[in-house]
C-alpha cells in the first residue's frame, strides 16, 4: 500500500486513525495493539506471504534480545549470542537482496551455475532488518532497557517508517509507545500532523512524478546524449530522487505525529549543503547515524586502539600524517561508506556510489585538517563564497547520483563522459538536425526542450530558495531536533484558516494529479 493512493487516504488512514483514537480512549493497550494490527495489514497489502517474514524476523529479534540482556553477566556468551543473531539477520538480507547478483556473478565468471532470476524482495527489509540489528548491539552494550514486547513490535512495524525509514533508534522510539498520551486524540496532532503530510505528499504527487519522465528518457540512453542532454538527465534525476525521498520523510513524519509519535528528522535541505560532510548531515539523516554508531565509530575505536598498542599517535596531530590520516580517516570512512553503498543494491554501481563518497569525505576530512579544523568559516564567509562550496558539492553529488541510478557502471560512465562534454555539445548541428524534421516536429522538440530547462530551473529555485518544511513548521515541527524558522514571520505556519485553505488547495491538487501510484524510489532498497 502507498501513501499516494486512493486506498491509502480514502480508507486506511481515516479507519487507523478513528480506531486508535476510539480505542485510545478506552484502553490505551487496545489502541497499541491495534496499531499493530494495521502496520502488518498495511504491510501485507503488497504480498501478504512477506508477513509472515517480519512476523517471524521480530519474534527471532525480540527473543534474541532477552537471551543478550539475560548474559549479561557472561560476556563472552553475550559477545557469541549478539554476533549469532546478527549474523543470522544478515543472512536474511543477503539471501534476498544479494543470493540471485552473486550467483549470477560467478556464472558470468564461467562456473557451471546458474544464472538465477532475480528473488522478489520484501519492501523494507533493509530498514527492518537494520532497525533490528542496532537493537540487539545496544542490547549488548547495555544501553536498551525497555523489554515491552508490545513497544518493541510498534518500535519495528509502525506502519509510517517501514517501508523506506527513517531509520529508528529504540530510545527515542520505544518510550513513547509506552506513554498513555500517545493515543490520546490531539487536535493539535492532527492538524500539524495533516499539514506536514499534504506538503510531503504534493512534493511527491506534484514535483518529482512530474520530473521522473524526462529522467527516465535520459537514463535510458545515456550512451546518445551530449553535454547538455547528459546534464538535463542527471539534474532531472537530482531532482526527482530529491523530491520523491523529501516526500516521503514529509509525510512519514506527519502520519507519525497524526498518530501522537514524534520522528527523528530525516531530511533538512541536502542540496544547500557547502561541503559532502554537511551533505551527509542533511540527507538520510537517520541512515548516517545508524552508519556513524554502528559501523564508522567500532572501527575507528578498533584502530585507535590498535596504534595505541603499538606506541603509534592519535588524535588530530595524528591524522595530520599520510600514514595516520589513511588509517584513522580513510579506513573506516571507506569502510562505512563502501557498506552504505551496497547496502542501496546488489550492482557494482552502487559499490561505486559508495566509494565516490567515501573519496569526497576524505577529501573533505583532508581539506578541513589543513583549514585547521574550521567548518564554521564556510556557513560565514561570503555569500557567493558559499555559493561556489553549494555548487561544488552538487556537482559532485550529481557525478555520484548517476551511478546510483544508471542500470550498471558503463551506463553511469556514458553519462558521466556525457557531462563532461566527451560525446559533443548540442550546438549548431544539433539545431539543424532540430529543423530537418520539419516546422512542425522541429518546433514540438525544442518547445519541449525548453519546458524542461524551465522546469529544471523552478525546481532547483526551489530547492535553492525555498525555506525546507522543518522551517516553515517552525516551532510546530513534529520532528526531533531543534526548529530553524526561516527568516520571514509570513512563512512560518500557524493554526489558522489561511494555512488550512492552503493545505486543502493542496489535497485537492494532489487528488487531481493521482493518476497512477508511483512507487517511491527507496521502497526498492
Amino acid at each position: 500500500m502507498l501513501f499516494n493512493s486512493f486506498l491509502f487516504l480514502l480508507i486506511f488512514l481515516p479507519v487507523a486513525l478513528g480506531m486508535h483514537y476510539l480505542l485510545g480512549a478506552l484502553r490505551p493497550k487496545l489502541a497499541a495493539l491495534w496499531l499493530c494490527v494495521a502496520s502488518l495489514l498495511f504491510y501485507g497489502w503488497w504480498n501478504p506471504q512477506f508477513v509472515l517474514l517480519l512476523s517471524g524476523s521480530i519474534l527471532f529479534n525480540y527473543l534474541a534480545s532477552l537471551a543478550i540482556l539475560a548474559l549479561a553477566a557472561r560476556p563472552r556468551m553475550q559477545t557469541l549470542a549478539t554476533g549469532l543473531a546478527v549474523a543470522a539477520d544478515l543472512l536474511m538480507l543477503v539471501h534476498y537482496k544479494y543470493f540471485a547478483s552473486m550467483v549470477n556473478f560467478v556464472h558470468d565468471l564461467g562456473f557451471a551455475v546458474g544464472p538465477m532470476d532475480a528473488l522478489i524482495l520484501p519492501l523494507g527489509i533493509s530498514f527492518f532488518t537494520f532497525t533490528q540489528i542496532g537493537y540487539l548491539l545496544d542490547c549488548r552494550s547495555g544501553s536498551a532497557n525497555d523489554r515491552s514486547p508490545l513497544s518493541y513490535v510498534l518500535f519495528v512495524t509502525f506502519f509510517p517508517h517501514l517501508i523506506a525509514g527513517p531509520i529508528l533508534h529504540h530510545k527515542e522510539m520505544m518510550p513513547q509507545f509506552s506513554k498513555v498520551e500517545t493515543y490520546r486524540f490531539s487536535a493539535d496532532n492532527l492538524s500539524v500532523g495533516g499539514m506536514l503530510f499534504v506538503i510531503g505528499l504534493a512534493k511527491k504527487v506534484l514535483l518529482a512524478d512530474g520530473i521522473a519522465p524526462y529522467a527516465d528518457a535520459g537514463f535510458a540512453d545515456t550512451g546518445g546524449l551530449q553535454l547538455w542532454g547528459a546534464w538535463a538527465a542527471a539534474l532531472s534525476y537530482a531532482l526527482q530522487v530529491y523530491f520523491d525521498f523529501s516526500g516521503y520523510s514529509d509525510m512519514a513524519l506527519g502520519l507519525a505525529r497524526m498518530f501522537g509519535i514524534r520522528f527523528p528528522l530525516n531530511f533538512n535541505s541536502p542540496y544547500k549543503a557547502t561541503s559532502i560532510i554537511d551533505f551527509w548531515a542533511r540527507w538520510h539523516i537517520t541512515l548516517t547515524r545508524y552508519i556513524t554508531a554502528y559501523l564508522y565509530y567500532p572501527l575507528a575505536m578498533a584502530v585507535t586502539r590498535w596504534r595505541t598498542r603499538h606506541g603509534r599517535a592519535n588524535g588530530p596531530g595524528a591524522a595530520r600524517t599520510p600514514g595516520g590520516f589513511c588509517m584513522l580517516i580513510v579506513l573506516p570512512t571507506t569502510f562505512a561508506m563502501g557498506l552504505a553503498g551496497v547496502w542501496h543494491g546488489a550492482g557494482m554501481q552502487f559499490l561505486v556510489f559508495g566509494l565516490l563518497h567515501a573519496a569526497y569525505l576524505s577529501i573533505n576530512h583532508a581539506w578541513r585538517l589543513l583549514r585547521g579544523g574550521k567548518p564554521a568559516a564556510l556557513q560565514q564567509g561570503h555569500w557567493l563564497q558559499r555559493a561556489g562550496y553549494v555548487l561544488l558539492t552538487f556537482v559532485a553529488v550529481l557525478v555520484a547520483q548517476a551511478f546510483f541510478r544508471a542500470d550498471g557502471v558503463a551506463d553511469a560512465w556514458r553519462l558521466v563522459q556525457g557531462m563532461a562534454g566527451l560525446h559533443g555539445w548540442e550546438g549548431l548541428g544539433h539545431l539543424q538536425g532540430v529543423a530537418g524534421l520539419g516546422f512542425a516536429d522541429g518546433w514540438r522538440l525544442l518547445v519541449g526542450h525548453h519546458l524542461q530547462g524551465l522546469y529544471l530551473a523552478g525546481l532547483l529555485g526551489i530547492v535553492w530558495l525555498a525555506p525546507n518544511v522543518h522551517q516553515i513548521m517552525g516551532v510546530y515541527s513534529p520532528a526531533l531536533a531543534r526548529p530553524d524558522p526561516p527568516a520571514r514571520t509570513w512563512m512560518r505556519w500557524q493554526p489558522n484558516v489561511a494555512w488550512l485553505m492552503v493545505m486543502l488547495l493542496l489535497l485537492a491538487l494532489c487528488l487531481l494529479n493521482l493518476h497512477k501510484e508511483a512507487r517511491f524510489l527507496y521502497f526498492q532498497f
